[in-house]
C-alpha cells in the first residue's frame, strides 16, 4: 500500500463534507445513483478514482515494465498492485471524510458489514469523530433480504465507530434507490 503514498499525496482528496458515500457489495446500485444524481461522491467519482477505476496493472520480477495483461487476480496474492492501490486510496478517502457521511451496504447478504471488506477493514476505522459527525447506513434491501438494521454485523459497525460519531441505519428498498436516482424532482435528502 505504501508504494502508492507519493501518488496519493499528489492527487489528494478534496473533502466533500456531507457528500461522501462509502459502499460495500452495492457497487452497481451506488454508481447507478451517483451517475444520475449529484448528491454524493464515491471514491470512484474522484479524479484519482475515475482515472484508475476498471484498470488492471502489475509488474513482473526483473522487469521495470508495467503490464496490463497476465496480472494476478484481486485475491491471488497479498501485494496485488491493483488491490494495494485501492486499499491505499480507500484509506485516504476514509481519512478525508467529514460532516455527515453515508455508507450504502447490501441487505441481501448475512454480513453487510463484513470484517473482510474494504469498508470494514480500511475505511470505517479511519472515520474520525474530529471530522465526521454522523454515519448514515443505507441498507439496500430486496423483497427477500436476509438482514436488517438490527443484524449483528451492523451492531459491530456501531461498536467499532470512533466515539462521538452518531450512527443511523435505514433499510431502503433497492427500488426506492433506483426511483430516486431516476427522479431529479426528489430531493437528495428525501431519498431515504
Amino acid at each position: 500500500m505504501e508504494a502508492y503514498d507519493p501518488f496519493i499525496a499528489e492527487a489528494h482528496f478534496k473533502p466533500a463534507c456531507n457528500r461522501m458515500l462509502f459502499w460495500s457489495k452495492t457497487k452497481d446500485v451506488v454508481h447507478d445513483f451517483t451517475n444520475k444524481r449529484d448528491c454524493f461522491v464515491t471514491l470512484e467519482d474522484t479524479l484519482l478514482g475515475s482515472v484508475v477505476d476498471g484498470l488492471t496493472w502489475c509488474g513482473k520480477e526483473g522487469s521495470s515494465e508495467t503490464f496490463t495483461t497476465g496480472c494476478p487476480g484481486w485475491t491471488d496474492c497479498v501485494n496485488n498492485s491493483v488491490r494495494s492501490f485501492w486499499n491505499r486510496a480507500s484509506a485516504a478517502f476514509g481519512e478525508a471524510a467529514c460532516g455527515d457521511v453515508t455508507a450504502m451496504l447490501n441487505g441481501s447478504i448475512e454480513t453487510p458489514f463484513s470484517p473482510y471488506s474494504i469498508f470494514a477493514s480500511i475505511e470505517a476505522p479511519r472515520l474520525s469523530s474530529s471530522r465526521v459527525k454522523k454515519l448514515n447506513v443505507v441498507l439496500v434491501t430486496q423483497p427477500d433480504s436476509v438482514t436488517n438494521c438490527e443484524t449483528a454485523s451492523l451492531k459491530d459497525l456501531q461498536k467499532e465507530l470512533d466515539q462521538g460519531i452518531v450512527y443511523n441505519c435505514q433499510e431502503v428498498p433497492e427500488a426506492k434507490v433506483q426511483e430516486c436516482a431516476s427522479n431529479s424532482h426528489i430531493a437528495c435528502g428525501a431519498c431515504w
